[in-house]
């Protein structure tokens, strides 16, 4: 199923959307925490139906793995200021809750105190790099495109957990929010490349600062982006990862930071 469809969020009735997980988004327990993730933007967005107020901040909490199939979501527009939105949803199958998200919305502010001491990424020429093969990985990676740019492979007990690349999906999708969103935990763990062997990560909790207006001005539907992945501290079976996804430009598109089980 196209991400478009997959991430599709339906209204049903007052505040309520629907969604038909798609299971050819899936990790090994369940969905990948991005794909939920832009589900959810998905239905915050058509909640509060402005498209001068694009997404800033999205706190995402998997609480458990929902199963594919349809899945019902809530959303709650918290407080609505004259640029600033506040809103929650939830997600339900069966009436059990799996997923809370928190996000903020808002039109852009004056700029006079802008700064950045952000650099894009070094990273490999996209020609002189090769594909990842997806055989036998989960669903979720036959869905993206990658090219190791970055760090190094995964499970070759490195001294840094620090991974990235050129990435985008399968088909053709304009790099929106909610294919940032996305992007943002597609790649696999930071943390796999100091490691010897395969382990699970599932996501805690996943948030996302969008930090350029998307999409971009002439993007275009193959346009390729670059994350980068660093984890510095694995204790007691949690592991964080920073993320950082670019446009080929130099555009920082969005800031990550997720909590991620370790076992």
């Amino acid at each position: 199923m196209a991400f478009s469809q997959a991430t599709a969020a339906e209204p049903i009735g007052a505040h309520l959307y629907r969604a038909v997980l798609d299971d050819g988004w899936w990790v090994v327990r369940g969905p990948n925490g991005g794909y939920v993730a832009a589900v959810m933007l998905r239905a915050i967005l058509a909640e509060v139906a402005d498209p001068a107020r694009a997404p800033r901040s999205l706190t995402v909490h998997y609480l458990a793995p929902p199963a594919p199939g349809p899945a019902d979501i809530e959303v709650t527009v918290e407080r609505s200021g004259r640029s600033l939105a506040s809103v929650s949803a939830r997600m339900y199958q069966g009436g059990k809750p799996l997923v809370l998200a928190l996000a903020a919305l808002s039109a852009p502010w004056p700029g006079e105190r802008d700064f950045s001491d952000a650099a894009p990424p070094a990273v490999a020429p996209l020609e002189d790099t090769v594909p990842r093969p997806a055989e036998s990985l989960p669903p979720i990676a036959h869905r993206f495109e990658f090219q190791l740019g970055i760090g190094g492979p995964p499970f070759r007990a490195g001294d840094e957990a620090l991974t990235g690349g050129w990435m985008r999906l399968v088909e053709p999708a304009i790099v929106d929010a909610c294919v940032v969103a996305a992007l943002t935990d597609a790649w696999f763990p930071a943390a796999f490349v100091r490691l010897d062997a395969p382990a699970a990560l599932p996501t805690v909790d996943l948030t996302i600062h969008f930090r350029a207006e998307l999409p971009l001005a002439g993007a275009a539907p193959d346009d390729w982006s670059i994350g980068i992945f660093r984890s510095r501290h694995a204790r007691n079976g949690f592991v964080e990862e920073d993320g950082e996804i670019w446009s080929p430009g130099g555009v920082l598109l969005a800031q990550s930071r997720q909590l991620a089980l370790l076992i």
